[in-house]
Parts: C-alpha cells; sequence; structure tokens
C-alpha cells in the first residue's frame, strides 16, 4: 500500500499543467502515488499527461471519455487511490517542493481523520497567505466543534479539499467523496459532511499548496449555467444540517452560508449571461422558499443592511410564487 495517494484533475490546463507535474516531481517519493485525471481535456493536456505518466515516478493516469466536471473527476480519483493518506490538488494549482513529506509526517504525528491546512492565493504576480480560519493548531479536535459560531467564518467555510490529507478510513467511511456531478461549489457539501461525521480532524500552519486564481477557464471566471450548481451543492448542506442531532444550532450556520453565496451572486449578476441571470434569480427565490423559514428568520435579522434587504426582496418574490417551477429541479 502506498503511503500516500494524490488526486490531480486535470481539464484543459495546457498553459499551467507542465508546472504542476513539475511541481509533483519535487513532491515525489518510492511509497507515493499521483492519480492524474484527464477529464476528456481537448486542448493539448492529454498529451502533457500521456508524457508525465511515462516520465512522473508514482503516475497512474486515468482518462474520463466524457467531461464530468471536478466532482466526479475527483471521485474516479478516490476510487482508484491505494494509499493510506489521500489529498487533493487542481490541475492549474502547485506545491512547494517536499511539502507532501511534510504533511504525511504531520498526520502521522497526530494520528488524526485529517488534517487542514494554510495556503497561498496567487493572483498575476500577487502573493498571500489564506489561514485556515481556527484557532488552535497542532492539536487534535472533534469536527463538529469547528463548524460554528454562525455569525463568523470557521472551518466549514474554508472548503478548499486540496488543502490538507485525510485518512483511508474516511473513505472506507463514505465520507470523502464528492457529489458526483456537481460543477462548482462541490466542496461545500463535502467539508459539512466531513466536520458532521469524521471523529478527529486537527489544523496545521504548514505552507505549499499554491493555488492559482484569475484562470480563465477557470468556473470562477465564467458566468455560464454551470455556476447555479452552487444552488444543488447548499441545497445539500442545509439537508444535512437539518438532519443533524444537532440541527437547531447547526441549521442557522447552514442557511447564513447560503444566504451570502446568493448574495454575493445577486451582486456581481452582470457577469453572468442574460438566460442565466434570469434563472439565477429564480432559483434563488426558490431556493429561499425551500429554506426552513425560522432559520431564515433568523439570518436575515443578523446580516448587514446591504445583503438583508437583497435577500428580503428577493424573498418577497419567492411568496408571491415566482420561480417556484425554476427551483424546483434543484431541491436536495
Amino acid at each position: 500500500m502506498p503511503t500516500l495517494s494524490v488526486i490531480v484533475p486535470f481539464y484543459n490546463v495546457r498553459q499551467y499543467a507542465p508546472d504542476t507535474l513539475r511541481s509533483l516531481r519535487a513532491n515525489a517519493r518510492d511509497d507515493f502515488e499521483f492519480i492524474l485525471v484527464d477529464d476528456c481535456s481537448t486542448d493539448g493536456t492529454a498529451d502533457i499527461l500521456a508524457r508525465a505518466e511515462r516520465e512522473l515516478p508514482g503516475a497512474v493516469l486515468v482518462r474520463h471519455e466524457r467531461n464530468g466536471g471536478l466532482a466526479t473527476a475527483r471521485n474516479t480519483g478516490i476510487d482508484r487511490a491505494r494509499g493510506e493518506y489521500l489529498t487533493f490538488l487542481d490541475g492549474d494549482d502547485w506545491l512547494a517542493p517536499g511539502h507532501y513529506d511534510r504533511l504525511v509526517a504531520t498526520i502521522e504525528g497526530l494520528g488524526c481523520d485529517f488534517v487542514r491546512t494554510d495556503h497561498v492565493q496567487c493572483t498575476a504576480r500577487a502573493r498571500t497567505v489564506y489561514r485556515v480560519p481556527h484557532g488552535r493548531r497542532g492539536v487534535v479536535l472533534r469536527p463538529r466543534d469547528a463548524i460554528l459560531p454562525a455569525h463568523r467564518s470557521t472551518s466549514v467555510d474554508y472548503a478548499y479539499a486540496w488543502a490538507g490529507i485525510y485518512h483511508r478510513r474516511l473513505v472506507e467511511r463514505g465520507l470523502l467523496h464528492f457529489t458526483d456531478g456537481l460543477r462548482t461549489a462541490e466542496d461545500r457539501p463535502w467539508i459539512w459532511k466531513l466536520h458532521r461525521e469524521a471523529e478527529s480532524f486537527a489544523v496545521s500552519g504548514l505552507l505549499g499548496v499554491f493555488y492559482r486564481r484569475g484562470v480563465a477557464s477557470s468556473l470562477t471566471q465564467i458566468g455560464d449555467v454551470r455556476q447555479l450548481d452552487f444552488l444543488r451543492a447548499f441545497d445539500e448542506v442545509v439537508a444535512g444540517a437539518a438532519d443533524d442531532p444537532d440541527a437547531v444550532n447547526l441549521l442557522p450556520k447552514a442557511v447564513r452560508t447560503y444566504c451570502a453565496i446568493i448574495s454575493h451572486h445577486l451582486g456581481s449578476i452582470e457577469r453572468f449571461e442574460p438566460a442565466v441571470a434570469r434563472k439565477l434569480k429564480a432559483m434563488s427565490a426558490a431556493a429561499l422558499r425551500r429554506m426552513p423559514q425560522d432559520a431564515l428568520d433568523q439570518v436575515l435579522g443578523s446580516m448587514d443592511t446591504e445583503r438583508a434587504t437583497r435577500l428580503r426582496r428577493l424573498r418577497r418574490r419567492a411568496g408571491s410564487g415566482s420561480g417556484a417551477g425554476a427551483g424546483a429541479g434543484v431541491a436536495a
């Protein structure tokens, strides 16, 4: 059994894949495997990965015949992984040399289900360190204790799958797979599930992942219909919180985060194609109607005026029945 399986989906990242692969080579070890998932690239990325399969120690190349999106590609990698520990990397990001040595040593020393780490965000030449929003570091904790409070950013808001390492027992318990087919916000129900159902985790200040922002092909830069998958993702988050034994405390956090994301997208609606913008409004209105109304009242009463006003206006639209049909397809 390899010590570590690294799952790296690639889709049309020919410009960046060589940097990613060079950084993997600088992290190679005899007991590491790198599962390279080509999600049906059409831009030459597949040729780069074919060379990597021959030249990168520990490389395992898996090809999708149809593009399935990031969540599906990661699931493919999880299913092929043999390691005692698993981690993720995106095909346009890169690593510091020796990062995975240090990451494995960290989780081995702590003996917990998973470890979250800080990362460096890279936008053009700018470099910014982003920290896990949790104060206690290097200490094994109960994951669900890091979900709250509702009004502050917590570990479930730091949803980057590649900022951490995960023990194989999470796969065996059904906690590491992503919701198949989600095109965006795939990390959100995933991180909530981990924090609600895993037994132990820790936070480390280890830096070594460089997250590239502003990539033209990234869904964060594209205003097409795939962006609307965030509604399905957060429906799943809210449904999971509602079913939890501690639902009375977790639901306000889940609903507040959902509302914040809806407000964010509505606040930059001009970046969406016109038909998608109309669908966003209708589906968001329907989403507000689906939410637990007591929790929604609590959230709107505690939000800042600008966001609360925007959401109340949308809620009135939902109350009038507009958008009901458009939202029906994204219910959890």
